[in-house]
Formats: structure tokens, C-alpha cells, sequence
């Protein structure tokens, strides 16, 4: 594992909340990054906010080989478990990053980051950016955030701006002629709330290729 210095706050907000619990996340791959990756062809893949390792591991499983990113040590930590309990974990390195301040070397064939939207610092411009520069050609980058709070969320925890399909394309500002965009649109899945009422969300996805 390559472990970058991360700078407080974030660093210290996520690593909190991964040492508060056991497990934070379910342990599947997004649905999302399913649909969306199913029929590419395996090569390098970069998962940018892994957390425990679900997309990665499952990327892996399927033939690619990948480089997980998260600012967790802890998070990073279950990650390599869980891929060694999979079997994969000989194609799977750990890097440690506050995306924003540093990011992981080197081009891939697909990009992925899913709900990279925090309650503490990120500068998601200078994220995007930087996952789209390390895209290589005939790649793909896959994004997906959430675009609002669930329907059953009457009073939203903290300010937060969601983003909008034209406004990331935009935000991107990808050179005409070098990308595709494959995907874009709003998805929405059911979500339960803590309390068990029933409703759900909306995401955004957006899946392009470079030239």
C-alpha cells in the first residue's frame, strides 16, 4: 500500500468514520458501476474513493487489474482484506490520497468514481480534472453522484450543492472531438432510511471514452 500524507480535517472526518463501525458500506459493487462496466474490455482501472473495496474487488474479479484510492488508511486496510479473501489481491494496489491535494500516477483504461460528494472538504473540480487527464485513449471515465437528498429527507444534515448532467459536462470542459459521451442521465433507486421508510433517490452517471 502507498500511503500519501493526508491533511486534516477530511482525513481525520473519514478515518473516524470508518473506526467507528465495522463496516460502513454493504460489500456489493454499485449497481451502477455494474451496468456500466459490465461489457468493457479488462485493463487498468482506477477506483477513486474506494472505501472497503466493493468496486474494486469486483473489477478485479472480472479481469482488470486496479488501483484503489482512498484517504482512509483503515478504509484501505479492509479493502486488501477483503480482496485477499476474494482471491484477487495480487491484482489490486492501495493507494492512499486526499484526492484534491494528490492523485495516483500513470493512464487508465477506465476511470471510476462514485459519490465523490463530502461533508468536509473536497475540491471536486481539481478530482474531476485529474480523472479525466488520466484516462488513456480509447478509455473510459464513469462518474456517478448523487443528484439530491432522498425523497424521505425532510431535513438535509448538512448544506450540500448537487450537480447536474449539463452542469459536470460543462464543469469538465472536455476538448471537442477527443471524448464521447456514452451516458448521461438520472437514475433512481429505491432507499430506505434509517427508521425503515421507504422512498428513494436519484442519481446522476455519466460514462464517456476518449478517442
Amino acid at each position: 500500500m502507498t500511503d500519501t500524507p493526508a491533511q486534516a480535517p477530511a482525513a481525520e472526518f473519514w478515518e473516524a468514520r470508518y473506526r467507528d463501525t465495522d463496516r460502513v458500506w454493504s460489500g456489493r459493487p454499485n449497481e451502477l458501476l455494474v451496468r456500466e462496466a459490465s461489457d468493457l474490455a479488462p485493463g487498468r482501472a482506477l477506483d477513486l474513493g474506494c472505501g472497503e473495496g466493493a468496486d474494486a474487488v469486483w473489477l478485479a474479479s472480472r479481469g482488470w487489474r486496479v488501483t484503489g484510492v482512498d484517504i482512509s488508511a483503515t478504509a484501505l486496510e479492509r479493502a486488501a482484506g477483503h480482496a485477499a479473501e476474494a482471491g484477487v489481491g495480487d491484482r489490486v494496489a492501495w493507494e492512499r490520497h486526499e484526492l484534491g491535494r494528490s492523485f495516483p500516477g500513470g493512464s487508465f483504461d477506465l476511470v471510476s468514481a462514485h459519490y465523490l460528494q463530502s461533508p468536509v472538504a473536497l475540491d471536486q473540480r481539481a478530482v474531476l480534472d485529474a480523472a479525466a487527464r488520466a484516462v488513456a485513449d480509447g478509455g473510459s471515465l464513469l462518474l456517478v453522484m448523487h443528484a439530491g437528498w432522498p425523497s424521505w429527507q425532510t431535513e438535509p444534515p448538512f448544506d450540500a450543492v448537487f450537480p447536474t448532467l449539463e452542469g459536470v459536462l460543462a464543469e469538465l470542459a472536455l476538448p471537442q472531438g477527443e471524448w464521447t459521451v456514452e451516458t448521461s442521465r438520472t437514475v433512481r433507486r429505491p432507499s430506505v432510511s434509517p427508521d425503515g421508510l421507504e422512498g428513494f433517490r436519484e442519481d446522476n452517471v455519466w460514462r464517456l471514452r476518449r478517442a
